[in-house]
């Protein structure tokens, strides 16, 4: 191969998101979406559940249940389903400018101050900027190609590691 660069020497570095917290989401929008329907089929469609008669308690709150359940899950459901697709598109980039999410304002490296490894071994790593006041939170759970991300911000920020 004749190429001139070699992979120690990487100009940008994108790093998709990984899958994990999205399927986490897509989950429990599933089930809470999943129970809604099943209750919305029970109550309006199959009317198991009409409105009790007075002082049968057990009944009322049957049919309570049944009646407002969708009311109660279909939003958190359908939010769990947006955040599903969110982390799914978020791809973090890092290049000659700076770092950050794509569509988002990135960092520039000169306005990083610090980076928090101390808690590296758990796959957190924090980039320190603006003063102090803002940290960055770059999390291998969520980010693929998560080691050649961190070689590649030490690369860009010599000297600035702490272990805060």
């Amino acid at each position: 191969m004749n190429d001139s660069t070699t992979k120690s020497e990487v100009q940008r570095m994108e790093c998709p998101a990984s899958k994990d917290p999205a399927v986490r989401l897509f989950i429990l929008a599933a089930m809470l979406l999943g129970f809604s329907i099943y209750a919305i089929y029970d109550h309006y469609i199959m009317g198991k559940y009409p409105y009790p008669e007075p002082y049968a308690l057990n009944p009322y709150l049957n049919y309570l249940f049944n009646h407002y359940i969708p009311y109660v899950l279909i939003p958190p459901g359908l939010v769990a389903l947006v955040l599903g697709v969110v982390f799914l598109r978020r791809v973090l980039v890092a290049d000659e400018q700076g770092i950050g999410y794509k569509g988002k304002t990135r960092i520039a490296w000169n306005d990083i101050e610090s980076l928090d490894t101390s808690r590296i071994s758990k796959g957190l790593l924090y980039l320190c900027y603006s003063d102090g006041q803002k940290k960055m939170t770059l999390d291998s759970w969520k980010l693929k190609n998560f080691r050649d991300l961190v070689l590649f911000i030490e690369k860009r920020l010599p000297g600035k590691t702490s272990h805060e």
